[in-house]
């Protein structure tokens, strides 16, 4: 890799855990709809995946063969958002060890951002309850973009912001998506391994073909600064 020139990473499961708020917000959702909760490890599994997995997360086998664009799908997954924004920060935070490592990058004057698959007006509104919003130096969300992750088309648009070169960058994501699109972009790749990875994702790792695998946060801390 060139000498380093940005960190960027995805949001959920990377840079901010973010799963104790949706496994609130599902178990208050299932004891409302009289339905037994998934358990905690099934939701942090689905969060990465999407709002639509975590509706079919709730609900079983009624969405389990339904197509993404499937109008009662669509609405219940916008009545699950509606709950999520109205409660969006109230036990999420960003990772044990990763606050270090954000300052550290500010002190050598390498900017940080994020390019996530999260719609705007939700990693706004977590940015800002975080106060992360001033010192993060781009954000990208679907909104922003005609192809999200994993096409490279937003890890551009974010180098292109802050003015940087991609191939000097550093992803960071727990999704192959996520690795998808760095690669595609000429990043470095990075797995947080501790994110919201499911089974199957953990028996795969191997073969998504990242720069590094990363076990904890305090791991990715050290290697990431260890690039500067």
């Amino acid at each position: 890799m060139k000498k380093l020139q940005a960190v960027l990473f995805d949001l959920d499961g990377t840079l901010i855990d973010t799963a104790p708020d949706f496994i609130r917000i599902i178990k208050d959702l299932c004891r409302e709809d009289g339905r037994d909760a998934p358990s905690d490890a099934a939701i942090r599994e689905q969060v990465s995946a999407g709002a639509r997995a975590m509706v079919k997360l709730i609900f079983g086998e009624k969405f389990h063969d339904v197509s993404d664009d499937d109008a009662e799908l669509l609405a219940y997954r916008q009545a699950f958002l509606d709950r999520y924004e109205a409660d969006i920060c109230v036990d999420s935070q960003v990772f044990a060890g990763l606050e270090m490592l954000l300052s550290a990058l500010e002190s050598h004057q390498i900017p940080w951002g994020i390019v996530t698959n999260k719609p705007r007006y939700l990693a706004t509104n977590l940015l800002e309850r975080l106060e992360l919003s001033e010192r993060c130096a781009v954000l990208v969300c679907p909104d922003d973009v005609t192809h999200t992750k994993p096409d490279p088309e937003p890890m551009y648009l974010a180098c292109d912001i802050i003015k940087v070169d991609p191939t000097a960058c550093i992803y960071i994501g727990d999704h192959h998506r996520d690795i998808e699109a760095g690669k595609a972009a000429g990043m470095t790749t990075v797995i947080a391994k501790f994110g919201y990875l499911s089974k199957d994702d953990l028996a795969s790792l191997d073969t998504w073909g990242a720069d590094a695998i990363l076990e904890t946060p305090d791991a990715l801390r050290e290697w990431v600064l260890a690039q500067i």
